[in-house]
């Protein structure tokens, strides 16, 4: 079966199920695992070359509307008639739902159903040990800095917070992705500052510029240095390597909780 991806997480998806052997393209940005840095590459997320993608003869495309902006590639795949598969996780159930349906596209559902219980029992197991946690500090992350987006409630991050042992800062707020500003983040007043800006490598994340903001030197995130530059690719991209993120993240907020867990080996980026 060939296989196109055009966004990292389907990419990352289709590589836990065994399948990236089956690529024969992929977006730009995806980039994990290795193996499909040698694939032919069809453009940005949003600007896929549809006639070089076509050319390919796939027999499914995978696409997600979890990136904004992706109905317009879905429209052209409809419009050629190629056949497609539409994403759009926004939890971490959505995910493992994702893992049994692709799975099933791909004539290996229980191998899908497999990897979704898997997944799973990590989750649970991450939650067993945040359910011990007593005092959650508050997480403000950062998708992109001006004009400033960052997760609500409605979105797989404010889980990973959670069962990281932490709350996000805007888990109050019913969307996936919230616009904000500076002046509304300063006076929520975050213990920790997470930036994980999309598509930006951590190197190229400059963490002094938050002393520019009006009022954010004197926040207490700033005070106390809990500022921290994220993976993107470890919390931004709905697959299961969220779950490596998330112990993490545990890791960095209670690491007398999550210090002895280890990622399971289904999941450990040993091809990263």
């Amino acid at each position: 079966m060939k296989l196109v991806s055009i966004c990292p997480s389907n990419t990352e998806l289709l590589a836990y199920l065994g399948l990236d052997v089956q690529l024969v393209g992929v977006d730009d940005f995806s980039d994990w695992p290795a193996s499909v840095s040698d694939l032919p590459k069809l453009g940005p997320d949003l600007s896929i070359d549809m006639d070089r993608l076509e050319a390919l003869g796939p027999d499914l495309v995978l696409a997600s509307l979890s990136v904004p902006g992706m109905e317009r590639n879905v429209e052209e795949l409809e419009k050629r008639d190629i056949p497609h598969l539409v994403t759009n996780p926004q939890s971490l159930q959505d995910i493992a739902e994702d893992l049994v349906t692709v799975g099933r596209a791909c004539g290996i559902e229980d191998r899908g159903r497999h990897t979704a219980r898997e997944y799973m029992d990590f989750i649970s197991e991450l939650k067993r040990r945040s359910d011990r946690v007593s005092d959650r500090p508050s997480l403000y992350w950062e998708w992109w800095p001006k004009p400033v987006f960052t997760p609500g409630s409605v979105n797989w991050l404010t889980e990973i917070s959670q069962i990281a042992g932490g709350r996000n800062l805007y888990e109050d707020v019913e969307l996936a992705s919230i616009q904000t500003d500076w002046e509304d983040v300063a006076s929520r007043d975050p213990d920790r500052i997470l930036l994980a800006w999309v598509g930006v490598r951590t190197e190229k994340i400059r963490p002094e510029l938050l002393l520019k903001r009006p009022g954010w030197p004197e926040l207490r995130a700033m005070r106390n240095g809990q500022i921290d530059v994220m993976e993107e690719w470890l919390y931004c991209r709905p697959s299961p390597r969220l779950l490596e993120g998330a112990l993490k993240l545990g890791g960095m907020l209670h690491p007398e909780l999550y210090s002895d867990l280890e990622l399971p080996d289904w999941v450990n980026p040993v091809t990263s």
